[in-house]
C-alpha cells in the first residue's frame, strides 16, 4: 500500500467488532483492516455486517449459488468459509489481490476487468456499496451488476434514502427497514434489495428511532 494513503484510524470497537459474548461474534476484518479514506472506505459495524451475512447465505444457500462482492470487502471476508469459497471480491484496494476471489475493480471501467468473459452471467447476487452516492457512480454500478447477474439475480445496495427513486428505477430495489450503522460515516444510510429480504425487516437497535 503506497505511504501517502491516508488512513483512518478508527478503534475496532466503535464497530462493534469483539461482538457481544453471545449472538453476536467477533469480527476478524473489522479487529485487523483500516478504513482507507483516499478510497472513501467506510466499514459497516459489525452488526451490520451479521445482517447483510445472514441475507446472503440465505440467497446463495445452494451449493452452486455465487455472489459478487461490488466494493464491499468487509462482508466478504465476513462470510463463512464455504460461501467465500464460491464468492468473489470486487475493488480497487489491492491490498486484498492474493485472495482467491479478489478481482480488481474500477467502477469507472464497468465491465472492464479480469476474465470478464468467464464471469459474465455467473452470479445469484450482488452486493453494492459505492464509494459515492451519486446517481452517475451507480449507474455505473448497475452496468456491472447486470453483466454478472443471471436472469433475476437477487441485488443488495446500501445508500441514502434520498437515492430511493433511482434504486427503484436502475435496480428494482425497495428500502427496507435495517438500517446500516456506518461508524466512521457522518450521514444515514439504508439497505436496499430486489428481494424479499430475511434479516433486513427488523429494526437496527443500533440506531436511533429518530433517524428511522
Amino acid at each position: 500500500m503506497p505511504h501517502d494513503v491516508l488512513m483512518v484510524f478508527a478503534e475496532s470497537s466503535a464497530f462493534g467488532a469483539e461482538g457481544d459474548g453471545e449472538s453476536l461474534k467477533k469480527n476478524r476484518f473489522l479487529s485487523t483492516t483500516r478504513e482507507v479514506e483516499d478510497l472513501n472506505q467506510y466499514w459497516y459495524s459489525n452488526r451490520s455486517i451479521d445482517a447483510m451475512v445472514r441475507d446472503v447465505e440465505s440467497v446463495c444457500a445452494g451449493d452452486d449459488t455465487t455472489c459478487a462482492f461490488l466494493s464491499t470487502p468487509s462482508v466478504y471476508f465476513s462470510l463463512s468459509k464455504p460461501v467465500r469459497a464460491r464468492s468473489w471480491c470486487f475493488d480497487l484496494d489491492e491490498q486484498w489481490q492474493n485472495d482467491r476471489g479478489f478481482v480488481r475493480y474500477d467502477f469507472n471501467e464497468p465491465t472492464s476487468f479480469p476474465n470478464r468473459d468467464q464471469l459474465k452471467g455467473t452470479f445469484d447476487m450482488v452486493v453494492i456499496d459505492p464509494p459515492f452516492i451519486t446517481r452517475e457512480v451507480w449507474e455505473n454500478y448497475t452496468e456491472t451488476a447486470k453483466f454478472l447477474l443471471k436472469p433475476g439475480g437477487a441485488v443488495m445496495g446500501s445508500t441514502i434514502a434520498e437515492n430511493a427513486p433511482f434504486m427503484k428505477e436502475l435496480l428494482e430495489c425497495e428500502p427496507q427497514t435495517f438500517l446500516p450503522s456506518i461508524p466512521t460515516l457522518v450521514y444515514q444510510y439504508k439497505f436496499y434489495t430486489n428481494y424479499r429480504s430475511k434479516s433486513l425487516t427488523v429494526k437496527n437497535p443500533e440506531i436511533p428511532d429518530d433517524d428511522d
